[in-house]
């Protein structure tokens, strides 16, 4: 039951912030997560070479990173059968179906996801599995929807071990201190931009994120931090 009611407060957060959140993001970000995205999707197009039936963004929050699947297939000459964006938050879910009419939604949780055994090629989450509270009930469920040699990716906000130097000091005082700030001022909702850092100290490393990839069944082909560490691509086949 806390494990539910923690879930449900959470989806209730992003929810609230739905409206200012792509805002929030460009902001708070300074737009460096489209480079993020974009090396995500290029990273696993270059290691999957058949047909592509169905992405899935799970967490897909206000649908950016489909948008880049399908901006980066293009570019490719990838041709992708369909994308399909998960979600349990109905106010993301609004918002990226006014910004993505071409896609499909559906409102579950991302232990539920309402698809047939093997049945994506892709599978993404990008800074959501931080937010799903039963991760290795999730990893098990991605398991279950990915095709046999087939991929999950992840972007995440991983917890770094405690570095040293000027510019990991400035990156500390950013996170939380003047994201939180700027984030309540920009969604009037300073709490859940309070989240954001103490989420990501309760969180995993990147090399946890693999192991726990690996119990599930995936094998961790590609794994890198960008930006002083702040967000990990964590790119993994199953095997």
């Amino acid at each position: 039951m806390e494990t539910q009611n923690r879930q449900k407060k959470i989806v209730e957060m992003f929810n609230d912030i739905a409206p200012t959140y792509d805002k929030a993001n460009r902001v708070l970000s300074m737009g460096v997560d489209i480079q993020w995205r974009k090396r995500a999707c290029d990273e696993t197009f270059s290691r999957y070479n058949k047909p592509i039936d169905l992405i899935v963004d799970v967490a897909c929050g206000t649908g950016d990173m489909m948008g880049y699947w399908q901006k980066q297939a293009k570019k490719r000459d990838i041709e992708v059968g369909k994308i399909l964006g998960v979600d349990p938050s109905r106010g993301m879910v609004e918002v990226a179906k006014k910004k993505f009419s071409e896609f499909e939604f559906v409102i579950s949780e991302a232990t539920k996801i309402p698809l047939e055994d093997e049945s994506a090629d892709i599978l993404s989450i990008s800074y959501g599995i931080r937010n799903v509270v039963r991760r290795e009930e999730a990893f098990r469920e991605f398991a279950r929807v990915v095709k046999q040699g087939g991929y999950v990716v992840i972007l995440e906000f991983t917890k770094d071990e405690k570095k040293e130097g000027l510019l990991y000091s400035i990156k500390d005082f950013y996170m939380n201190k003047i994201l939180p700030t700027l984030g309540g001022i920009i969604s009037k909702n300073k709490e859940a931009y309070e989240y954001l850092p103490n989420s990501i100290e309760g969180f995993l490393t990147s090399e946890m994120l693999s192991s726990e990839l690996r119990d599930a069944g995936f094998e961790s082909e590609f794994v890198k931090s960008f930006s002083m560490d702040i967000s990990t691509l964590v790119i993994a086949k199953k095997i």
